[in-house]
């Protein structure tokens, strides 16, 4: 779906200084004094509303500052060399200055408000009556889906249903609880409105809406709801888990059976939203997807090697723990290999060692002690981490390969067109799993994992992964989502979600555990929306931030 802003999109900011820069935005893409009323109360502008809606997503999924938030301060990711936000990712004094913080902050407030603005203008749009049931269904997903990413990140914040009119200073404080009771109405009429399947690659449907909610149901407690949503999900849609994981990966097989719902990123990079002044000022957030560029080790220095667009363009942002590896018997499992980049293989015979010619192995990482001697330049664990597991070299190691784009045009090329995986139904396996296991069911909770495992088994290797009722914990199930889901951004979410983040933390990941203190659990407020309120005697900075 090309869900790029169109030039009528008004967003409503809860802060002063971004609703002027707003109102300039505004004027510069509106030479012809349209207003909003007037455009929205047409059925081709209140297509365009929708369409901005979905675009929001594109701030989190697949970008720097989502991944930052999402996967890294957790177990299984540490600092690669690279890193920008050493504040995020490993806590090391994270403030309210941050940017990314900020940035977010503003983008999921303007979704808000402009899910909000179609929700109250839909009977005016002059839509259809099945068109605008769908519509009004999306725009309720969207809304619980934004308010699911803000209430998690920064706690009892502000919260409204109503368009945003105007410059408005002041914010309220509203408790957890009620966020969620909204989530749970939205998405209510999201799974009766929405219809089963869509030709509009990219929209929500209702499998998606159910899948999303047995999510929330899981962060709630709500078990059973949970186990039945996530089952039905599996079961009724046609939905599969394709034969091989590696598959999931390719280029070439982005739209397969086992997407429930994704962010899709445009083939043609010029409607990924990159010179969009709106979205992406300064082409802040490079456009499309840039997963491929925040996992890739410094290779292209290195003797043999030379950058290219198989190898991707090395930002070295991120680096595996040692524990995130340890987790995967590469000898059943094949998620690890599908997974992971271990081997860089010559193609630079201008700098290659002795006796290696174009196209043998220049660079190997290896999660293993090595101790024999090799013609070409190794990376073993002793070298890359340290005798506690903390990083050791931020620059080499064992690579996630699974967003790599071999597709790109050019060498540095920072955009991706692969799309990004919001919900794929590996994680409704994960979600029954859990629920059945909190609900006291070990042998059903098994049962869904197995079936996970079972795909994972290299050919041979099937008796091995199968698990029983008596190898069932949270951590093993925490364990099993990383080795399915390592890098989609679930993982703070889900180790907060059980508990577990500061367990994990201290446990798994040396360089995060010397600055995470138990306030981490909320992030910062942003300081430019703390400084543009009126009423700040009610709307504080989350404890222990300044």
């Amino acid at each position: 779906m090309k869900t790029s802003i169109h030039k009528y999109l008004v967003i409503g900011i809860l802060t002063v200084a971004a609703m002027t820069a707003c109102n300039k935005q505004l004027d510069e893409f509106n030479p012809g004094g349209t207003t909003t009323d007037a455009v929205f109360s047409t059925p081709e502008g209140f297509e365009s509303l929708v369409n901005a809606a979905y675009t929001y997503n594109r701030w989190w999924y697949g970008k720097e500052e989502g991944y930052s938030i999402s996967e890294m301060g957790t177990d299984i990711w540490t600092s690669g060399t690279g890193d920008k936000y050493p504040d995020i990712t490993n806590y090391n004094n994270l403030q309210a200055s941050n940017s990314v913080m900020s940035v977010l902050w503003k983008q999921l407030y303007a979704a808000i408000n402009l899910c909000n603005t179609g929700i109250g203008r839909i009977d005016k749009a002059g839509l259809t009556a099945d068109r605008q049931k769908i519509r009004n269904a999306e725009l309720h997903f969207l809304r619980a889906f934004y308010y699911w990413h803000i209430v998690e990140t920064w706690g009892p914040v502000h919260f409204t249903l109503t368009e945003t009119s105007g410059v408005i200073t002041t914010a309220n404080r509203t408790p957890a609880d009620t966020f969620y009771a909204q989530i749970f109405r939205d998405l209510d009429v999201a799974v009766n409105d929405l219809p089963v399947t869509t030709s509009d690659y990219g929209r929500v449907t209702k499998p998606a809406a159910e899948a999303f909610l047995a999510r929330m149901c899981l962060t709630r407690g709500k078990n059973q709801q949970a186990a039945d949503l996530a089952d039905k999900v599996i079961k009724n849609y046609g939905y599969t888990l394709l034969a091989k994981y590696a598959d999931l990966w390719r280029m070439d097989n982005l739209q397969n059976k086992e997407v429930i719902w994704a962010v899709n990123y445009m083939k043609n990079l010029v409607f990924d939203d990159r010179a969009d002044a709106t979205l992406f000022p300064n082409g802040h957030s490079r456009g499309a997807n840039n997963g491929h560029l925040m996992f890739a080790m410094k290779y292209d220095d290195l003797p043999g090697m030379q950058r290219d667009i198989l190898n991707q363009r090395p930002f070295n942002r991120y680096m595996p723990t040692l524990f995130l590896l340890n987790l995967f018997d590469e000898t059943a499992d094949a998620r690890y290999e599908a997974s992971f980049k271990q081997v860089w293989y010559c193609n630079n015979l201008k700098t290659a060692p002795a006796g290696v010619k174009l196209g043998d192995t220049a660079v190997l990482c290896s999660k293993k002690v090595i101790s024999t001697m090799l013609p070409y330049r190794v990376y073993d664990r002793n070298a890359v981490y340290s005798t506690n597991g903390g990083g050791k070299d931020r620059t080499h190691y064992v690579s996630l390969q699974k967003f790599d784009d071999p597709t790109r045009a050019s060498i540095n090329e920072e955009q991706s067109a692969r799309d990004v995986f919001i919900i794929r139904l590996a994680e409704m396996y994960l979600v029954a799993a859990e629920a059945q296991f909190n609900l006291g069911n070990g042998a059903k909770a098994a049962d869904y994992i197995n079936v996970l495992r079972k795909r994972a088994a290299i050919p041979g290797h099937e008796a091995a992964m199968q698990v029983t009722a008596a190898d069932i914990s949270i951590d093993f199930l925490l364990d099993e989502r990383a080795r399915e889901l390592a890098g989609e951004q679930l993982r703070w979410f889900d180790l907060k979600r059980t508990g577990k983040l500061a367990t994990r933390i201290a446990l798994h990941n040396p360089d995060a555990n010397q600055y995470f203190q138990s306030y981490h659990m909320l992030r910062p407020i942003p300081q430019d929306q703390i400084d543009a309120v009126s009423n700040k005697g009610e709307f504080k900075q989350n404890d222990k931030y300044n």
